[in-house]
């Protein structure tokens, strides 16, 4: 088909299909045109063919058919199409030769983008030998000026520019979405926007962490050697037609009057806790108290800003441990689903930077060094499921602390210092090293995670595969019913796109605040409970660490029933979650009482530190009587003399924390 018949029918088009919005478009200066692909499909089948086919010729020959019908002023529109065919929805990863030139679709997360500059199109050249002028089109794919070859004159070097034509772009990078690389190195590919693609409304939706579908077209560009010598090689790039955000943020979920009536009849339900219990995770039997404490994870507290500036968060943080196959995955995996911009890593493949940022290097595309997001930078104000936790390594657990506590990350690079927003929640799933949890056993010997970051989790449970006739019964019953004889009446109470916007109302207009009757609840909790530390040597059962996560609790609570206002069932329902928390990991077999020493995972419970003071006395009245080099057996039976039992683990813990070290075998010295 010739040029000028393609210009007709694309004109063609425009008039019968689109006269309306085009003419909106231009009157309001807007600068492109959404363009449903369908309907020029159903319009010519042909026209769709051939803009699929050759799409970097034909789009600029519907981009001039614009400017063929008549409006009052004249304005060139770039028509932006989208629904591209299924067909043309390709996996970044198997992206070939045969789809350049091709008109596609791409579904990614941007991993990092280039700054806004501006990029000059065409330059007008003057002839300094017989001042004729020249229009040079700028090669999009490389980043040297073009000059003319030569002029009619035969001129070939002697050129003045007089006038450049320029337009803002940017570079992206986006990688395959976390649901399609489960298990696989996800795939990345640069995505080249420029004009109305990059206004500042359009530049924060191609920020990093942003879900997109972008319809563009796949081009070639030679890689080049260090000296700047072209290889046969070539990288793929993306040429944007357009871009469409392929994922909500909470204020951008739309909620229609009829949801809201709805959000707001389901918010007076009496059962409202019990329904959103049983929709987190249907087919596992139990764990209400667990599910429970999730599901107000999901709605978050509130974060408050002090007088002094000091930011308290407002997000719960989770810490689940637990033996095989009690289900820690699929609630992480469950969890994350729920929220827009969720997250869902295995802490076996991820690094800190991968959770943290980093920057890289970027010459090529970017320029030079760029900030690359991680996990909980991308998943802002939603969370973060990092399954097997304590599989990390030591410099990546530290990387999480400022992400945890401060909910910002700090990054100081190449040139680059910047502090990037992470208020993101943190669910986390890990493992006994021993496989199954000991409740005898204090936490830190368990895992392998640090106790500043265990310090860090509001709630830690344990899951216990315990053997129990009855309960085993009744867990083989619930998996016969949800997976065979009633698989289809054990669903979820709650629609999970209708959860989503449950929340989002929640957010978006909840700001509880504690009531005369909740804080004082909280308070005789709190007191009551640090009463009980009676004198020096009593474990101390709670911190204001905790008195923290109950009030954010309590919050959260609120905001289930999309109240302003923590009354005192809230604060109740905060604290019997707490309670269940701190008798699983707090509880010391030894005193019968909560050691929040012990939950923390520190370095020596109460109980332990009783029995260091002992040992460092029967150590000090050795050390008088035979000398500085003290026998390990000497030691013991002092120790067990002033029953202490099980001495050899104090003086291992004694090590650990530096009081004494053994010089030869079995001889012990005071530091």
């Amino acid at each position: 088909m010739k040029k000028k018949d393609l210009v007709d029918q694309f004109t063609e088009f425009l008039r019968e299909k689109c006269y309306k919005d085009l003419a909106k478009a231009v009157s309001r200066g807007e600068k492109s045109l959404q363009v449903d692909f369908t309907n020029l499909d159903k319009f010519n089948p042909q026209l769709a063919d051939a803009i699929l086919e050759n799409p970097d010729e034909n789009l600029d020959l519907i981009n001039k058919s614009v400017e063929e019908i008549d409006f009052p002023k004249k304005q060139p529109v770039n028509i932006r199409f989208l629904n591209l065919p299924e067909n043309t929805n390709i996996r970044i990863r198997n992206l070939r030769s045969e789809h350049i030139g091709k008109f596609l679709t791409l579904d990614g997360i941007v991993k990092r983008a280039s700054e806004v500059r501006p990029e000059i199109s065409e330059i007008v050249f003057e002839c300094q030998e017989c001042g004729q002028r020249l229009k040079v089109i700028q090669d999009k794919k490389s980043k040297k000026i073009t000059y003319p070859t030569r002029c009619d004159c035969g001129n070939r070097r002697n050129f003045k520019t007089i006038e450049e034509k320029l337009y803002d772009a940017r570079w992206i990078a986006i990688e395959e979405p976390f649901e399609m690389t489960t298990g696989e190195r996800p795939s990345e590919i640069m995505v080249y926007l420029k004009e109305d693609l990059v206004s500042p409304k359009n530049r924060n939706k191609t920020e990093p962490g942003n879900k997109v579908k972008v319809f563009g077209v796949l081009k070639e560009i030679p890689r080049t050697t260090s000296h700047g010598k072209k290889t046969r090689q070539m990288d793929i790039l993306v040429d944007a037609n357009n871009f469409e955000v392929s994922e909500e943020e909470w204020e951008e979920i739309e909620i229609t009057p009829e949801e809201e009536k709805k959000i707001e009849k389901f918010a007076n339900d009496p059962k409202i806790y019990d329904k959103l219990m049983s929709s987190l995770a249907p087919t596992m039997y139990g764990l209400d108290m667990i599910k429970l404490s999730i599901v107000l994870q999901l709605f978050g507290g509130t974060p408050h800003l002090l007088s002094d500036g000091t930011r308290t968060r407002g997000d719960v943080h989770i810490l689940l441990i637990g033996d095989p196959s009690v289900g820690k995955s699929q609630l992480l995996k469950l969890a994350s689903e729920m929220m827009p911009r969720g997250k869902y890593v295995s802490g076996k493949g991820v690094t800190g930077a991968g959770l943290t940022a980093s920057v890289v290097k970027d010459e090529k595309f970017m320029g030079g060094w760029v900030l690359e997001a991680g996990a909980l930078v991308l998943a802002n104000n939603s969370l973060v499921s990092i399954d097997e936790f304590e599989k990390m390594g030591k410099e990546d657990q530290v990387a999480m602390h400022e992400a945890l506590s401060l909910q910002t990350v700090s990054i100081a690079k190449a040139s680059i210092v910047a502090t990037l927003p992470s208020r993101t929640a943190v669910l986390a799933g890990a493992n006994p090293k021993l496989s199954r949890f000991d409740p005898y056993i204090p936490v830190r010997e368990q895992i392998n995670i640090p106790e500043t970051l265990l310090s860090r989790f509001d709630l830690k449970f344990a899951l216990r595969d315990v053997p129990d006739a009855q309960r085993d019964e009744k867990i083989v019953d619930h998996i016969l019913d949800s997976r065979h004889f009633r698989a289809d009446e054990i669903v979820p109470e709650i629609d999970t796109s209708f959860l989503k916007k449950y929340i989002a109302h929640a957010k978006k207009n909840c700001r509880p605040k504690l009531s005369e009757e909740a804080g004082k609840r909280l308070k005789e909790f709190y007191i009551d409970l640090r009463g009980k530390a009676t004198t020096e040597e009593s474990p101390v059962p709670i911190t204001l660490r905790q008195y923290e996560g109950l009030i954010r609790l309590s919050e959260a609570s609120a905001k289930v029933r999309l109240s302003n206002k923590v009354d005192e069932e809230d604060a109740k329902r905060a604290i019997n979650i707490m309670k269940y928390s701190l008798r699983q990991f707090g509880f010391d077999p030894e005193t019968g009482l909560i050691d929040i020493d012990r939950a923390e995972g520190a370095m020596a419970t109460s109980s332990q530190r009783s029995k260091i003071r002992i040992m460092l006395d029967v150590i000090d009245e050795l050390h008088a009587n035979i000398g500085k080099n003290i026998p390990l057996e000497e030691i013991i039976r002092r120790a067990k003399e002033e029953g202490v039992e099980r001495p050899e683990d104090i003086l291992k813990k004694m090590k650990e924390e530096g009081l004494v070290f053994e010089p030869k075998p079995r001889v012990i010295q005071k530091v």
